[in-house]
Order: C-alpha cells, then sequence, then structure tokens
C-alpha cells in the first residue's frame, strides 16, 4: 500500500467518524429522573421523542399514559413498583380509569412507536400490568407483571412488539396476551415478526395466549402452574390464526383448575393448545407432566375453535411430550394435512401417533 493510499484511508476515517457523531439520534436526547413522591406521568408528558424516563426504586401509586413515539420507561427491577392510583385520583388519565398499570395508545393512523418499557414491577391493577393498542416495535424487557385481574403483558393491533425476559405471574387471565383487537370479530392482524422469547409465566389462568394474530416467534419461555401453557386461538374468520414458530419452550405441571364460560370448557393440564389454526410450527417443546380430564388436557392439543373452525397443516415435530394426561398427543378436530413427527411420548389421541 502507498503512502498516498493510507493518507486517504485515514482521511475517509476522520469523515466517517465526524459523521457518526453529528448524526448520533441520542445526541439532542434527555434523561428524566423520578423519585417516590414525583409523578412519573409527568416525567412522560414532559419527554421528547427519543428521551428515557429512570424511575428509581420505590412504590409508585399511578397509571402511566404514554402517546408519543420512541420512550424509555426503565426502572430498577423488581425495586421499582407501579401499583393503582388511590380510588381518588384514577380519574387523572384513561389509563387509569381503564384499570391498566401502563398504556401505550396510538391510533390506526398515528401507531405508537418504538416505546421501551424495563425493569419495574407493575402489580395489582384491576384489568391489565401493560396494555398497548396500535403500536410498533414496542420492547418490554424484564418486567414483572403480578396479580393484575385479567392481562398480565398484552397488546391488540400492534406489530413487531417483543416480550423478552419478562415474569408474568398470578395474573387474572393470560400472563402475556397478544391479539389482532379485543372489542370486535376480525381476521388475524399480520404482527410482522412479534417475539414472546425467554419469559417465565406461573399461576395464570394462560401462560401466553395468541388470539388471531399471525406470523410470531414464541420461543424459550418457562411455563408452569397455569391452567394452559400456550394457546392459540382462532375462528372462521380470514386470514386465519397461525404462520407462528412455538419452539424449545419448556411447559410443565399446569395443572391449575379453571372453570368454563360460554367460550370455553374447563381449562386443565393443558400444555400447548391449537384452536383454528393453520400453517404453525411446534418444535422442540419440552412439554411434561400436564394433567387433567379437560377436553382441552393433554401435552399438545389440537381442538377446533368454540365456533368450529378446525385446525390445517400444522407440523408439531421433535417434541418431548411425556407424562400428560389425558394425553401427550391430540388430535381431537377434523382438521387436515396436520403432521406430528419424531416426537417423543407415550400415549396419544387417536393412537399410533408417538
Amino acid at each position: 500500500m502507498t503512502k498516498r493510499q493510507i493518507t486517504c484511508l485515514a482521511c475517509i476515517a476522520v469523515v466517517m467518524v465526524s459523521g457518526l457523531g453529528a448524526a448520533a439520534p441520542s445526541a439532542g436526547a434527555t434523561r428524566h429522573a423520578v423519585h417516590p413522591g414525583e409523578s412519573i406521568q409527568k416525567a412522560v408528558d414532559a419527554a421528547k421523542p427519543g428521551d428515557s424516563i429512570v424511575i428509581y426504586p420505590g412504590t409508585y401509586r399511578e397509571s402511566v399514559l404514554v402517546t408519543k413515539d420512541r420512550l424509555t420507561l426503565r426502572g430498577f427491577g423488581a425495586r421499582t413498583v407501579l401499583m393503582p392510583a388511590p380510588a381518588a385520583a384514577r380519574a387523572a388519565n384513561a389509563c387509569a380509569t381503564a384499570g391498566n398499570g401502563i398504556c401505550v395508545t396510538g391510533t390506526a393512523t398515528n401507531t405508537i412507536d418504538r416505546i421501551s418499557i424495563r425493569s419495574l414491577k407493575l402489580t395489582g391493577f384491576k384489568k391489565n400490568g401493560l396494555w398497548a393498542t396500535w403500536t410498533d416495535r414496542l420492547s418490554v424487557n424484564r418486567v414483572t407483571a403480578e396479580k393484575n385481574g385479567t392481562w398480565g403483558l398484552a397488546q391488540e393491533r400492534s406489530t413487531r412488539g417483543i416480550f423478552r425476559n419478562n415474569t408474568a405471574r398470578a395474573n387474572g387471565d393470560a400472563g402475556i396476551f397478544i391479539a389482532n383487537t379485543v372489542d370486535r370479530e376480525g381476521g388475524a392482524v399480520d404482527t410482522l415478526g412479534a417475539q414472546v422469547v425467554n419469559n417465565r409465566m406461573s399461576e395464570n389462568r394462560i401462560g401466553v395466549t395468541l388470539r388471531r394474530v399471525r406470523n410470531l416467534m414464541v420461543r424459550g419461555n418457562s411455563m408452569t402452574a397455569n391452567c394452559g401453557g400456550v394457546f392459540v386461538v382462532g375462528d372462521e374468520s380470514k386470514p386465519a390464526a397461525g404462520a407462528m414458530t412455538i419452539r424449545g419452550n419448556r411447559i410443565y405441571k399446569n395443572n391449575k383448575f379453571c372453570p368454563g364460560n360460554t367460550r370455553l370448557p374447563v381449562i386443565q393440564g393443558s400444555g400447548i393448545i391449537l384452536t383454528g389454526s393453520e400453517a404453525t410450527v411446534v418444535r422442540g417443546n419440552r412439554v411434561r407432566d400436564n394433567v387433567g380430564t379437560s377436553v382441552l388436557s393433554g401435552g399438545i392439543v389440537l381442538f377446533q375453535s368454540f365456533v368450529g373452525a378446525v385446525n390445517t397443516n400444522n407440523v408439531i415435530r421433535d417434541n418431548d411430550v411425556r407424562g400428560n394426561s389425558t394425553a401427550d398427543l391430540a388430535n381431537r378436530g377434523t382438521g387436515t394435512g396436520n403432521q406430528f413427527i419424531g416426537n417423543v411420548c407415550t400415549s396419544s389421541e387417536p393412537a399410533g401417533m408417538c
């Protein structure tokens, strides 16, 4: 290499470094600190896109509504606790009025993008710990959602959400809930690759519920002591629910009893349930000791939906499915094209799938 070439490379390096410094997106970001006795909501209201709100250890009796893009809310793990506001203060915002802990709320024409919620605890809310609607690239990491009335961590009408390393415990319905919409019927939403990864769900009604959604990954999660582990819910609407991957999860002893309702029978001892799903891959999961006597009981169960929609073209392969009752593998519907390949199990309905 000539001296001239070396000199030119050095010039390029200087220009690149200078350019990176000038274009750094965080250059104008502000860090807002919130201490016990102060308002998280006031910090959110004062923040601009790109800012972060650092919530110091303590108990905060409030709900927080987020309606602007690119904010980070970060606590100090289980030492940063959000609980419901006193009754007299619950009209402070729509999130509190609805009974939720943190709400990220967009619209069909203006989604709320790139919100990050990290390292805090949401507990005791009448409805949901976290409720997100019309969001894109929501990131929820190391959040504990405990003893909330309906869902621990939930989103609808949203795309590319990532739920990672969270704990959802003793919530009234699902620990983590992802849906197309909760206020009307309709076809499955393409989540554009949402992820539910490395979370821990216990003592909920369901660990993870995926209701009328498509194109997402559920991987590496641990689910125990729920009524059911993973529930994929579809119906006759088009596009159908499915086109997702459920892989490498540990789903064991989900033997809590949950009574039936107008839509579903009793749930107990259910590992992974597919109802009205198409083209879903259930692969490499360890599904053990889920025991019950419901029509939904068993290790991995295919069952028609409450409106009679069937499962089609799903692939159940290479799972370790043992010690479950009433069966390790069960295909209890009339769908077609479903495949059971290479699973380790001892009992199946119909016989011969092990």
